[in-house]
């Protein structure tokens, strides 16, 4: 078997039908010399069905974990996945996130030793969001922007995602205000690193979670560098259900002492210190 230039983690929870929409987005790949983790905290049998039948047509490499629904767990059905990469470096996503067609060519072709990269996503509204077909998505036309107009998407800023490239690509990344993180929905980075820092802290609930552990990758000495123009996906609509008072006080907690105590390691990590 061709060994993995890259292993693709892929998180979801009970979206089956926009799961579905982000297999056919890694079918279309430029590149196929990689694997598919999908991290699943607890989903029910209709996602399950979803990944049995692709599976059943891709050859691509695919392996579906998942354990049992107890609540928000992402941070640590996501340790599980890690080691099970094949690969020496990763790239994390979410499963309602399409990929535009580059979007793990353009990882592989950025990435560098010591730095992560922090990719963009283009965000649709839930009537966009369903209306997408296979055939949209195979021929990429959901990508492009006039055609998402078409469908009653306003113009914005924004849209210079999915249209830049060559030097204006590169001239966004390089003036784009926000800061480079650790986003779920469109990061890469070495697998050597993420172990160093023990994976996810598991304390850690929805909201920020990634954040941290980035925090940790800043602290072990890692930079990260923003390619929001350059590797894309398509950020399927969901509501914000997850969020609670008690969980953001949580986890800000937690990274006020990550940012204070310079720490790189979590113990409530892959490995429990």
């Amino acid at each position: 078997m061709q060994l993995s230039v890259i292993t693709v983690i892929i998180s979801t929870y009970n979206q089956p039908e926009w799961l579905q929409k982000v297999l056919l987005g890694y079918e279309s790949q430029s590149i196929n010399n990689f694997e598919m983790i999908i991290a699943d905290d607890g989903s029910g049998e209709d996602t399950k069905k979803v990944i049995s039948e692709f599976s059943k047509t891709t050859k691509l490499r695919i392996e579906h974990i998942w354990h049992e629904d107890k609540g928000f767990r992402k941070t640590e059905i996501l340790n599980k996945a890690i080691p099970l990469a094949n690969s020496d470096y990763l790239l994390f996503t979410d499963g309602d996130c399409i990929p535009r067609k580059d979007f793990i060519e353009k990882h592989l072709q950025l990435r560098k030793p010591g730095w992560f990269l922090s990719g963009g996503y283009f965000k649709l509204p839930k009537d966009i969001s369903k209306q997408i077909s296979k055939e949209d998505i195979e021929s990429q036309r959901c990508f492009d922007a006039n055609w998402l107009k078409e469908q009653g998407l306003a113009s914005s800023f924004k849209l210079n995602k999915l249209t830049s490239k060559g030097f204006k690509e590169r001239f966004l990344n390089f003036m784009t205000p926000t800061k480079a993180t650790w986003d779920g929905m469109n990061v890469s980075g070495w697998k050597k690193d993420v172990l160093l820092v023990n994976g996810f802290d598991e304390r850690m609930q929805y909201g920020g979670e990634d954040r941290e552990i980035g925090e940790r990758l800043f602290n072990l000495g890692i930079k990260a560098k923003q390619i929001r123009y350059s590797a894309i996906c398509l950020h399927l609509y969901h509501e914000r259900g997850y969020v609670q008072p008690e969980m953001i006080t949580r986890n800000n907690a937690i990274r006020k002492v990550t940012k204070k105590d310079n720490v790189i390691r979590t113990p409530f990590g892959i490995e429990k210190d």
